[in-house]
């Protein structure tokens, strides 16, 4: 069943909101470094999205089983280097590379966040 033009409207308009939003996050956005859906372009490039779902998923294995710190900063630090290696024309990364060092880093940051409030609330409410 094809979209109406009225359909296709509306969701050019949902597309261009998120969009927006996805530039709000100081995402780059280049096309070549995004995935796609239906043709249309994720509204952020695959390293952030990876960054985005890592700290989703770091917020109930963080709750259910805690973190490792030094694993957590070794996941920002691969992030960091595939980024390094690709800025420097090292090595040119690839769309899946970058979501996966994203999501390395981006659950890396977040477990260490939440480490690091988890810290200082037990030392508030225990002072």
């Amino acid at each position: 069943m094809k979209d109406t033009t009225k359909e296709k409207s509306k969701q050019n308009s949902c597309w261009l909101w998120w969009m927006m939003l996805g530039e709000k996050t100081g995402c780059h956005q280049l096309p070549e470094r995004s995935f796609f859906i239906k043709g249309y372009q994720f509204p952020v490039c695959a390293r952030c999205t990876g960054v985005l779902v890592g700290y989703l998923i770091a917020m109930p294995v963080f709750a259910l089983k805690g973190i490792c710190v030094t694993v957590s900063i070794m996941g920002t630090v691969i992030m960091f280097l595939d980024w390094m290696f690709q800025a420097t024309g090292i090595k040119q990364s690839t769309n899946s590379r970058r979501f996966i060092t994203g999501l390395l880093g981006g659950f890396g940051i977040m477990s260490v966040q939440l480490y690091l409030i988890s810290k200082v609330i037990n030392r508030v409410c225990h002072n």
